[in-house]
């Protein structure tokens, strides 16, 4: 049995939208696609690296999964395990209107079983493995309000943007987490990994 984890991009406002170029995702009138390009350096490429060789399977929405698909069959290396894992290793696209998609190998999941069936894809992973979501802003807000969530990756960019889609939203579920690795790399950007504990609790000094 595997374990589902969430890999995230985020500002210093908790902004994860288009991350890697300005036009990836101007929904909503987002003008800043791309703000992550100028901090992007060797100690975020080694950590993405030893992620990505954990990997079983990916479980992506489909905005994301579009976005790779238009990138990574272009762009595919088998030595690089970022490619090699992407282009190669099963793919579950959480999605009530693609029918067809065209990057595999791919299974689409819609709303009614998703989380059973994401229960199944980890379950059917071996040793180690992970069933991996990276972006997918509001597939990765309806796990973690489900608790389906096993590890956090957290990688706060040093920047501030003041508009855009966030990873945790007003009125998301508090929960309480452990943090089990940190690291900075060069450009200052700070890698957390956590894992949930179980509800927020609260007390007064």
């Amino acid at each position: 049995m595997g374990k589902l984890t969430l890999t995230t991009f985020l500002t210093l406002d908790g902004v994860m939208q288009a991350p890697g170029g300005p036009d990836e995702d101007p929904s909503g009138g987002f003008e800043y696609g791309g703000w992550l390009v100028p901090f992007a350096d060797e100690g975020m490429g080694e950590f993405v690296t030893e992620v990505f060789d954990r990997a079983g399977a990916f479980l992506l929405g489909r905005r994301t999964y579009e976005i790779f698909a238009s990138y990574w069959p272009q762009h595919d290396d088998p030595a690089d395990p970022v490619a090699a894992g992407l282009n190669r290793l099963p793919k579950y696209v959480a999605s009530t209107t693609l029918k067809e998609p065209a990057w595999g190998p791919a299974t689409v999941i819609d709303g009614a079983d998703l989380q059973a069936e994401v229960v199944r894809a980890k379950d059917a992973l071996e040793g180690d493995t992970e069933l991996q979501v990276h972006g997918s802003g509001a597939l990765a807000q309806w796990l973690l309000a489900r608790d389906l969530v096993d590890e956090l990756n957290l990688l706060v960019f040093p920047v501030f943007l003041g508009a855009g889609r966030r990873l945790f939203p007003t009125g998301a579920l508090p929960t309480a987490y452990e943090l089990l690795g940190s690291r900075t790399t060069g450009s200052g950007t700070a890698i957390h990994t956590y894992r949930p504990k179980g509800r927020a609790a609260f007390g007064t000094f």
